[in-house]
């Protein structure tokens, strides 16, 4: 990526992005794309945070949001819980309390379904986009569209997988109810203590980081200035807007910009309290666990219902991938969640016991506590 300048002039541009994960670099491909100018500031290497490890889903069918009436009930049964799919650090915190509040006022019925045709055009538009992306010549991500599919092994979380499948159908969501016979055959790799599954065939998935580091290099080789290990240190305002940013890079390390774009995940709420704003978004622990293909592995991603563990199978790997942990910015390993995803995946799945693992990575996603509004600041004006 590009040097550290050392001119004592600020540096000048159009938009100013902070952050080089999935969103930063996603917006400096577009808006160059339309004539800006463009630079991007990364306080690592672009993909070092959240947008490395997770499992790579692209899924309109993920369109119910996580603040549910059932997730406040398991949430309260798993929170304390270190090995469970669901865990809160306890700490004495105002930002967690107000975000748990909030979370806990979203998670109501009225809420759920205005958030699910919000959710659910958002994830629609995005896969047409990863579409767009995977036919640009020369931008390769181990892209493939051939579904998704969520095995049960409990009859409860079966009859929770037909109240699912009615919920989607109604705000026009495609995907198919299958027992445990037809789930076996589509996955045979599953082990035949289930129940049952839901396929949705219109989801996708991707090498995250591929994806990220990829379409970053295409959008330098277009113009975008893309600047790493570069932290943002601060701002200097002027009657309300945002007149430099002052970062670590070089001499002076200003950069002027007419617009500034904040895309740096779950450290987004630090950054934004240099300038007095304070962003309900809490720091959302995940773990993976990267090993080698096994040879019956499924071509398209395995969700575990009940275990909360997510699969991905990649040209030359398989990652498991699971749990939500509330600990803020911290990034040490809770080895207890990392084995709990590894018998999750060997408890549901035949041939994983002698698969070498290549790599165990633990990242912090953004968590707003209510994905309506955030995904509807995201949208365009009508």
């Amino acid at each position: 990526m590009n040097s550290p300048t050392d001119s004592t002039q600020p540096l000048q541009t159009d938009i100013l992005i902070i952050g080089g994960g999935v969103i930063g670099v996603c917006v400096a491909y577009y808006l160059r794309q339309r004539g800006a100018s463009v630079t991007l500031v990364e306080k690592g290497e672009i993909a070092s945070g959240a947008s490395y490890g997770n499992a790579g889903w692209v899924v309109p069918s993920h369109s119910i949001p996580l603040p549910t009436p059932d997730a406040v009930k398991n949430g309260l049964k798993w929170m304390l819980n270190p090995a469970s799919p669901f865990y809160i650090k306890p700490r004495l915190d105002l930002d967690l309390f107000s975000w748990l509040l909030k979370f806990a006022l979203a998670a109501r019925h009225e809420p759920m379904h205005r958030a699910i045709p919000v959710l659910r055009d958002l994830n629609l538009g995005s896969r047409y986009l990863f579409d767009e992306l995977a036919a640009v010549p020369g931008l390769h991500f181990d892209y493939h569209q051939q579904g998704m599919l969520m095995a049960y092994k409990t009859g409860e979380g079966y009859a929770g997988a037909k109240h699912e499948a009615e919920l989607l159908h109604r705000y026009g969501l495609t995907c198919e109810l299958l027992n445990a016979d037809q789930t076996l055959a589509l996955a045979p790799m599953l082990k035949p203590d289930l129940s049952g599954g839901l396929f949705f065939p219109d989801d996708a998935h991707m090498n995250p980081a591929l994806f990220v580091r990829n379409l970053a290099a295409h959008a330098q080789a277009m113009g975008v200035t893309i600047l790493t290990h570069t932290e943002v240190t601060g701002f200097e305002v002027d009657a309300g807007h945002i007149k430099t940013v002052q970062t670590n890079n070089g001499v002076n390390g200003a950069i002027a910009a007419q617009q500034v774009v904040l895309a740096a995940g779950a450290w987004s709420p630090l950054v934004a309290r240099e300038l007095k704003l304070r962003l309900p978004v809490q720091a959302g622990k995940g773990y993976s666990v990267t090993m080698n293909r096994p040879a019956n592995a499924a071509a398209f991603p395995i969700g575990l219902a009940e275990a909360r563990v997510v699969t991905s199978p990649f040209a030359n790997s398989f990652r498991l991938a699971g749990t939500m942990e509330l600990g803020g910015i911290n990034l040490d390993k809770n080895q207890r969640r990392v084995d709990a995803i590894v018998r999750a995946a060997r408890d549901n799945f035949d041939g994983l016991e002698d698969v070498a693992t290549t790599e165990v990575w633990q990242g912090l996603r953004p968590c707003p506590p209510a994905p309506a509004a955030a995904a509807l600041i995201l949208l365009p004006p009508a």
